[in-house]
């Protein structure tokens, strides 16, 4: 069975529909065949008279099913098949792209080509959003599929262990499964953008190649922005310059750590976001750590060099367009041709790769060239090696309906010592010195879609430590703002009450207004006993299992290696106690809120 797209929420008011004729459909719509929808088209085009249906492609013999599946938890797979989309588009291929949140897995048996982008988390883990989909393929309900044809990009991180492991998994097996690969699997460093061009030309290529001789071509129907609105112009190729409006210090005189408040205009640049959104940050490396590298390479700021067939001055290059902190394997291989090194050509063979990951943790770039020099080095050597600089991507901390043309974040200043050297963030760093009337930041906005609101009156529990609680101010604030009733209820952590109780008077008096009906805290470093969410969570355990039976929805946001897996132990042990279920009920109890998107993770 194949899944059908349905409109968004946000795309209601265009259609001559009422919200229940749409939920109404929705519902029909997810449970039909292919087949079946194209007959069901029919039928609604002769009950209409004359006026002819949407274009659909045929679904006869010579028509093969093109589904672009998606695992994502930052959008960036995401943005790779909204390009593969339109790309198949404009050479007449009709694709669908589904969320492996939100896909069938039975529905493999019916796909025809099957184009998966995933990304990889942590230590090989799949996004948060997919894990069901990883159980469903990687069990004995997997259907044969000697009829599919398959091709897969993997996104991830180089300097993690299992690179691109959740991508390896889905391509080989699909291959034991009976499947065709249209191409071999293509692995992508954080700097995907040209891999990942390059891998949709060739899907495109394929595709077109093996359409049926003589067959026709099927268009997709333009749909208009929601609500008539025109999108900004502003993106992650082209981000906003927000100025600063305010960049105050949270934590309190005593606090082991320094977390901030910053607030960006975002007046007039037509940026819009839902509470659970992110924002992108485009950092600047150190202009200290700039001039510390130029130094030890006995390199010129002033001389150019070329990236992307753009030229550019050294100190540009380091300061904006390159990774220069964390070294990865690519640095360590490049490197070690340049330098002659045998240390770091040992380190960058493939059956070194846990030796490898350990030197990286512990050298950055700078540790790297000091320890291996090289004289007379021209500087396109050593920025050949480097890889783009990143976006950093923040839970957004603020409404629009509280604060319009505003975004706020809450930053936790990463600040630490590497072979006795004071080392820091490179976003963070970038953002606690931005306190300038006339500073600017290059921002943009990035869709969450798996972190929104639910309805009105939907109670909700959100749990997060540090920083993880951003979102939930946005939560508060949007639902002060449109009065809503629904129940909320707060379980935050921190080290210390007096010195880092994020936002406490603005808790306190949602609170104190009824917005907030319950609030529990965990400062673990209050006591001698370390107390912890995953602890006030089971503490509460008989309340916390009504609001689930409630149908509340639960969100975790915070530390993805820690705080995430000792909630979900927490929560586990609850729904055991307080369910009747022994562990293995309370696991399945949890996945159904997870497939019924009610159990939600922005972990990172």
């Amino acid at each position: 069975m194949t899944e059908l797209t349905m409109p968004s929420p946000e795309l209601a008011g265009t259609t001559p529909l009422t919200d229940n004729q749409l939920a109404q459909l929705a519902g029909i719509a997810t449970s039909l065949s292919r087949e079946q929808a194209i007959w069901l088209s029919g039928y609604f085009a002769g009950l209409g008279g004359t006026q002819a249906p949407p274009t659909v492609p045929t679904a006869g013999p010579d028509v093969r099913l093109t589904t672009i599946l998606v695992g994502s938890e930052t959008g960036n797979c995401r943005e790779v098949a909204s390009a593969l989309a339109e790309s198949a588009r404009a050479q007449g291929i009709e694709t669908k792209i589904a969320d492996m949140a939100d896909y069938k897995p039975r529905s493999l048996k019916d796909e025809g080509d099957l184009l998966v982008i995933t990304s990889t988390h942590g230590e090989g883990d799949p996004p948060q959003t997919a894990l069901d989909f990883f159980e469903f393929l990687a069990g004995r309900k997997a259907p044969k599929l000697p009829e599919l044809r398959f091709a897969v990009l993997a996104l991830g991180d180089s300097t993690y262990e299992h690179f691109c492991a959740a991508g390896r998994q889905v391509d080989s097996r699909l291959e034991e499964l009976g499947g065709t690969r249209l191409t071999d699997l293509v692995e992508c460093d954080v700097d995907y953008d040209d891999d990942a061009e390059a891998w949709v030309e060739t899907i495109v290529s394929e595709l077109v190649a093996s359409a049926p001789a003589g067959g026709e071509m099927n268009f997709a129907t333009p749909v208009a922005a929601a609500n008539g609105a025109t999108p900004s112009a502003f993106s992650k190729k082209n981000p906003f310059q927000a100025e600063i409006i305010e960049n105050i210090e949270l934590t309190g005189r005593g606090s082991t750590k320094e977390t901030r408040h910053v607030e960006l205009s975002l007046e007039g640049s037509g940026l819009e976001y839902r509470p659970g959104d992110v924002l992108g940050v485009m950092p600047q490396n150190d202009p200290e750590l700039v001039s510390t590298l130029l130094e030890r390479l006995s390199l010129s700021g002033d001389a150019e060099v070329t990236l992307k067939k753009e030229t550019v001055t050294l100190r540009e290059a380091l300061t904006s367009r390159l990774e220069i902190t964390a070294a990865t394997p690519r640095f360590l291989e490049q490197w070690g041709e340049v330098a002659d090194s045998s240390e770091l050509r040992e380190l960058a063979t493939p059956d070194r790769a846990k030796d490898r990951i350990a030197y990286l943790n512990g050298h950055h770039v700078l540790d790297v060239v000091e320890r291996h020099p090289v004289p007379g080095l021209e500087p396109d050597q050593f920025v050949a090696g480097l890889r783009p600089l990143q976006p950093r991507l923040y839970s957004i901390a603020s409404s629009l309906a509280a604060a319009p043309d505003e975004v706020h974040l809450t930053v936790s200043t990463v600040r630490y010592s590497l072979h006795d050297t004071p080392r820091t963030g490179v976003a963070t760093g970038f953002l606690a010195g931005l306190t300038g009337d006339e500073d600017t930041v290059p921002v943009y906005v990035q869709s969450n879609d798996h972190f929104h609101l639910p309805g009105d009156d939907t109670p909700i529990l959100m749990i997060g430590a540090g920083t993880g609680v951003a979102p939930y101010r946005s939560f508060m604030q949007e639902r002060e703002a449109r009065g809503v009733l629904g129940k909320s209820w707060l379980f935050f952590g921190e080290r210390n009450f007096r010195s880092d109780f994020l936002y406490q008077l603005e808790w306190q008096d949602l609170f104190r207004s009824g917005v907030l009906d319950q609030f529990d805290l965990a400062f673990s470093r209050d006591s001698a006993e370390k107390v912890y969410v995953q602890d006030r969570l089971r503490r509460r355990g008989r309340e916390v299992y009504s609001w689930l039976e409630e149908g509340a929805f639960v969100y975790v946001c915070g530390d993805a290696n820690h705080m995430a897996p000792d909630v979900h132990a927490a929560l586990v042990d609850i729904v055991a106690e307080h369910g009747g279920q022994d562990s293995d009920g309370a696991e399945e109890y949890l996945s159904e809120m997870r497939r019924s998107h009610r159990y939600r993770l922005d972990v990172y």
